[in-house]
């Protein structure tokens, strides 16, 4: 038996005003159909039970004490750690007042993860400015779960199944992001990535392509003189210690179908030079994954889609494949 069927992943509520139950209940009720991993949910039962009645989804919801349970119940019904809510929730209507609930399902879904009472952590989009006004003081999930995990540097992969990329600045203003780039950062991010990778994906010898910065990657310094001074030194530090990155590359070129058969992940240097493309080639079923964490943390690629909460609308694809992919690499870690 594998270590996912042995513990159950730990999915969280996310922004309970948006599409997160949604997608919660319609991934429950495709289990057998894509054969997912046994997970429980960290929310309010009240809450799921009255929206799966909304959506006209058949979802018995079975309260746990304890994520063991979840693996008997499973198969019957979607377990869930109950923890109340005291606000009412309006679809679409986002409130600062249920911020620490969100964040406190977090919490817990890392602490028994780490606890070795669940088996890796899937967490549903989070309406950020709802958290900041809660007073919430980090600029995402992904830092939060650094904080939480106290594991120093982690990275931000998005994975599909034609393209996986890094960006090496998150979430950052472009004009910050460029200005913060340095050469240690780009060494570990791809130094993570190829770890991860090894580890978590099976993939024995992981080829990084990395993007230039500038467009045409500086054109040999005329257009910025930052892919000569930051990003080929980090290549270069890269290979000495063994890891096949090559460029930098044209960022431009580097997405269509034959380019991407000639690596396993493109480092890229900020946000949406990475996002972009990914978001256009498969919108529905991308993944965020955690890399560098000593647990497994993996996401839907999309957020909380608040005009379709409530509707029926929201597709749980990128959920399905974040619970499959940290069944995976649960099993492989253990």
């Amino acid at each position: 038996m594998s270590a996912a069927v042995l513990r159950p992943l730990a999915v969280t509520m996310g922004e309970p005003a948006g599409i997160g139950g949604d997608i919660t209940l319609a991934a429950w009720m495709a289990r057998a159909a894509v054969a997912l991993p046994p997970f429980f949910v960290i929310d309010d039962a009240h809450r799921l039970t009255a929206l799966a009645a909304r959506l006209g989804l058949m979802v018995p919801i079975a309260r746990i004490d304890d994520p063991a349970e979840a693996l008997a119940l499973f198969g019957r019904a979607l377990p869930v750690l109950h923890r109340p809510l005291d606000h009412i929730i309006r679809p679409g209507l986002p409130d600062a007042a249920t911020g620490p609930a969100v964040v406190a399902a977090i919490a817990e879904a890392v602490r028994l993860t780490m606890q070795g009472r669940a088996g890796g952590v899937v967490t549903n989009p989070i309406h950020k400015k709802s958290l900041y006004d809660s007073g919430f003081r980090f600029p995402g999930h992904t830092e939060y779960l650094a904080e939480l995990a106290g594991s120093g540097r982690v990275v931000m992969m998005l994975s599909s199944p034609q393209l996986r990329v890094v960006p090496v600045t998150i979430h950052l203003g472009l004009r910050a992001a460029i200005d913060s780039l340095t050469t240690a950062d780009i060494v570990a991010a791809g130094q993570i990535t190829a770890d991860a990778l090894h580890r978590d994906l099976g993939i024995e010898h992981p080829r990084i392509a990395v993007a230039g910065l500038n467009p045409h990657a500086g054109e040999g310094g005329s257009m910025g003189r930052e892919d000569i001074e930051i990003v080929a030194p980090a290549i270069a530090a890269l290979r000495a210690h063994g890891v096949n990155a090559f460029g930098p590359l044209p960022a431009d070129t580097m997405f269509h179908p034959r380019a991407r058969a000639g690596y396993d992940v493109a480092l890229c240097m900020y946000h949406d030079q990475a996002l972009i493309p990914i978001k256009t080639i498969d919108f529905d079923g991308g993944v965020n994954v955690t890399l560098g964490l000593p647990f497994v943390r993996t996401s839907p690629d999309h957020g909380t889609a608040l005009d379709l909460a409530g509707s029926g609308k929201a597709l749980p694809d990128s959920l399905i494949a974040a619970l499959r992919l940290a069944g995976e690499m649960v099993a492989r870690r253990g």
